[in-house]
């Protein structure tokens, strides 16, 4: 089993549905992401915009401001940077500012955004959503939702090829949460292989996430940890390549004993 890289999250917005408004200071939210560096953490996932259910869009002038002050602050002092974005703007804006990272939960439906990630060099992940946070979780519908997701994703990663971003340089990400219920995210969780058995490494977002709420009782986020440690450690045994974690130390500790008993 090949050791997973961990991403923790830093939200710098008001509103996402674990953190919000803890780090809407730059200098506190690039403090936070040197924590989660010193936690273990391999990336830092920098978003400006929450994508959590009914969220509404955020004006590119106010999503700069929140983003690109704390990716080049962090990119400064050496942390490998991703941006969560889905506006071309932002993404451009950030790369220069020193990320690496695209994570673009629209899989780069914006038509500027693939030329961008293609001329940058950078690494992009396509991230599956029915719908958009506004509408996502009103009564979504699948005949198959594995292999639906999985035919977006496929098609996705061939535009972001025939726009110029190498396939070495493309991940893929199921969207967990984003336009399922939880039956379709037990099933796409069960069939997580059919994913990783593609050419591109699996990104994988669970963490705190209502389902294991539903799952486990534990109504409050902070009620989440052994629920979201779970889910992390069956998708590893299955392939994933890449954990999001809002709880960088208990994942880093989940991802080296897994390491461990797989050498």
């Amino acid at each position: 089993m090949k050791k997973a890289l961990l991403m923790g999250i830093l939200n710098v917005t008001p509103d996402s549905f674990s953190d919000g408004g803890r780090f809407a200071n730059s200098d506190d939210a690039i403090g936070a992401g040197l924590r989660m560096v010193a936690d273990g953490a391999d990336i830092i996932d920098v978003g400006g915009e929450s994508t959590r259910p009914g969220a509404e869009d955020v004006p590119v002038d106010e999503e700069l401001r929140r983003v690109v002050p704390v990716v080049a602050g962090l990119a400064d002092r050496g942390a490998r940077v991703s941006v969560d974005t889905s506006k071309a703007a932002v993404a451009k804006a950030a790369l220069l500012a020193g990320a690496q990272i695209v994570n673009d939960v629209t899989a780069l439906n914006e038509p500027e955004m693939a030329e961008i990630c293609a001329a940058s060099g950078c690494t992009v992940c396509l991230m599956h959503m029915k719908g958009n946070p506004r509408t996502m979780q009103k009564e979504p519908e699948y005949a198959n939702v594995t292999m639906e997701v999985l035919g977006f994703l496929i098609q996705r990663c061939r535009h972001a090829e025939a726009a110029g971003i190498r396939y070495n340089r493309i991940w893929i990400d199921p969207g967990i949460g984003f336009g399922k219920t939880l039956e379709h995210n037990l099933e796409l969780l069960r069939n997580i292989e059919t994913f990783t058995t593609t050419d591109y490494p699996v990104l994988l977002g669970v963490s705190r996430k209502s389902m294991i709420a539903r799952l486990t009782g534990g109504g409050l986020v902070d009620d989440r940890l052994e629920g979201t440690l779970a889910l992390q450690a069956y998708a590893q045994t299955k392939g994933v390549s890449v954990i999001r974690a809002h709880d960088v130390k208990e994942a880093r500790r989940a991802i080296d004993v897994l390491a461990a008993i797989s050498r």
